[in-house]
C-alpha cells in the first residue's frame, strides 16, 4: 500500500525527521490560505499522487506570489499527471500539498527498503540526490552506499554515523543527519514499511536537514496492526480492478496481455502465466480465488476479469484440493448465465470431484473449451485470443 507525500511526512515527522512546513489542499483557494498561513516568500506547489519524477512531468511548481500559488493549484487540480511511473493513463490529481520553498545547497538521497532476497532491511544512501537511483545504480554504482541491517539489533547509531560521513557531510550536519537516518529506520520498522524514499534528502545553507521528499510503500497484511496508515489509503490512486477485488477479498493483479486468467492458488497462477507465456500469450492479470472459490466468488471473478477490455480469452485453470470441482463448474455456469461474456471460455478442471466438475461443464450447452492439461489449456487460450484479434 502507497500513500502521499503529505501523509509520509506527517508520519516521518512523528519520528523525529524534519521536513519543510507545508499542508494539503483540495481546492485553489485553499492553496492561497495555506500559503498565508505558512508564511515566507516562496512555495512549493506540489501535486499528490502514487508516483515519483512528478518534476520532470510538471507536478511541482515554484510559486513566489499567492497568485502564481493559485495558478499552480488551478492548473494541477483535477488533471490527470502522467510520469514516467505512471503510465500513458496517468493519475488524477485530487489534492496538492502547499510547502514552504528553502533554499538548500546540497541534495542526498536516503532509501530503506525490504531485500527479500537478501531477508533483511537494507538502508541505500547516495551523495547524488534528485535523481532516480535505478539510473545511479546503472550509471555510476560506485556513488551508492549500502548497509544491510542485522535483525538481531535494529540499525546502530554507528552505522548511521559511517553513512554521515560518507556522503561528505561536516560535523555538525552528521550530527543532524544521524538523527534523521535513526528516525527513517524507526518509522520503517514501526510502522510496517516495505519500502521509505527520501529523494532528495537536503542539506541547507544553516546545516540543517531536511526531507524534502518522502516516499512510502507498507506491507498491506499488516495494516491490521496499523489502523492510523490504514486510513491514508487513496483509492483513486489505485487501480479501480484491484480496488474492486480487494471488496471480494479477491487476489488481483492487472497486466498488460490479453488473456484473463481466474485461478485457485497463488503458484498455480504463476505456473498458468508462465505456460501462457511459452505457448506465446500474454496473461492479462494474476487472480487467485483462494481456497473458497465458491460459485458467488467465481462469478465475482469473472465480472472483475471482463472489465478489462483488453481481455480476448478467459483461462479458469482450477486444481480442487480443498476445493471441489463441481462447486467450481457451478460458478463457471452461473457466471456464464449471469453475465455476457463475449470472448472465448477455456476451463480446465483437476482434482477434487473432478469428473462431477467436468460433466457439468459439459451438460450444461455453454461454448465452452475443456483441456485436460495446463499446456492445453494455454495453447488453446492463446489459439483462442488471437482469433479474437483477427476477428476485430
Amino acid at each position: 500500500m502507497d500513500i502521499h507525500e503529505y501523509q509520509a511526512k506527517e508520519l516521518l515527522a512523528g519520528f523525529g525527521v524534519p521536513v519543510p512546513r507545508g499542508s494539503v489542499a483540495y481546492s485553489a483557494d485553499q492553496a492561497v490560505y495555506n500559503a498565508n498561513e505558512l508564511g515566507g516568500w516562496h512555495w512549493a506547489v506540489k501535486a499528490q499522487v502514487h508516483s515519483g519524477a512528478r518534476g520532470k512531468a510538471g507536478g511541482i511548481k515554484l510559486c513566489r506570489t499567492y497568485n502564481d500559488v493559485e495558478k499552480a493549484a488551478r492548473e494541477l487540480l483535477g488533471k490527470r499527471l502522467v510520469t514516467q511511473q505512471t503510465g500513458p493513463e496517468g493519475k488524477p490529481v485530487q489534492r496538492v500539498y502547499v510547502e514552504v520553498a528553502e533554499p538548500f545547497e546540497r541534495e542526498l538521497y536516503l532509501g530503506i527498503v525490504l531485500d527479500r532476497k537478501a531477508e533483511r532491511v537494507r538502508v541505500i544512501a547516495s551523495a547524488e540526490g534528485g535523481m532516480e537511483i535505478e539510473e545511479l545504480a546503472r550509471t555510476a554504482p560506485e556513488k551508492i552506499m549500502q548497509v544491510v541491517v542485522e535483525p538481531a539489533v535494529g540499525l546502530q547509531a554507528f552505522q548511521a554515523r559511517e553513512i554521515a560521513f560518507g556522503l561528505g557531510l561536516n560535523i555538525k550536519q552528521v550530527s543532524r543527519a544521524v538523527t534523521t537516518i535513526m528516525g527513517v529506520y524507526r518509522a520503517f520498522r514501526d510502522l510496517d514499511a516495505t519500502m521509505v524514499e527520501i529523494n532528495p534528502l537536503v542539506v541547507t545553507k544553516d546545516d540543517r536537514i531536511l526531507a524534502l521528499d518522502a516516499k512510502m510503500s507498507f506491507d498491506e497484511n499488516a495494516m491490521f496492526r496499523q489502523r492510523d496508515v490504514s486510513g491514508m489509503r487513496d483509492p483513486s490512486q489505485e487501480d479501480p480492478r484491484e480496488v474492486q477485488a480487494a471488496e471480494h477479498n479477491l487476489n488481483y493483479v492487472g497486466l498488460d496481455g490479453d488473456i484473463g486468467c481466474i485461478i485457485n492458488g497463488a503458484g498455480l497462477a504463476m505456473a498458468t502465466m508462465d505456460t501462457i507465456k511459452y505457448a506465446g500469450g500474454a496473461p492479462a492479470n494474476f487472480l487467485d480465488v483462494g481456497g473458497g472459490a465458491s460459485p458467488e466468488r467465481v462469478a465475482n471473478s469473472f465480472r472483475l476479469v471482463l472489465s478489462d477490455a483488453n481481455v480476448k480469452a478467459i483461462l479458469v485453470n482450477i486444481f480442487a484440493g480443498i476445493n471441489r470441482c463441481d462447486w467450481v463448474a457451478q460458478g463457471v455456469v452461473q457466471a456464464c448465465q449471469s453475465i455476457e461474456i463475449k470472448v472465448p471460455l477455456i476451463v480446465r478442471l483437476a482434482g477434487t470431484n473432478e469428473e462431477e466438475g467436468r460433466r457439468i461443464i459439459r451438460e450444461s450447452g455453454l461454448p465452452i473449451i475443456s483441456a485436460d492439461t495446463l499446456t492445453e489449456a494455454a495453447t488453446r487460450a492463446v489459439e483462442a485470443a488471437k482469433q479474437q484479434r483477427a476477428a476485430y
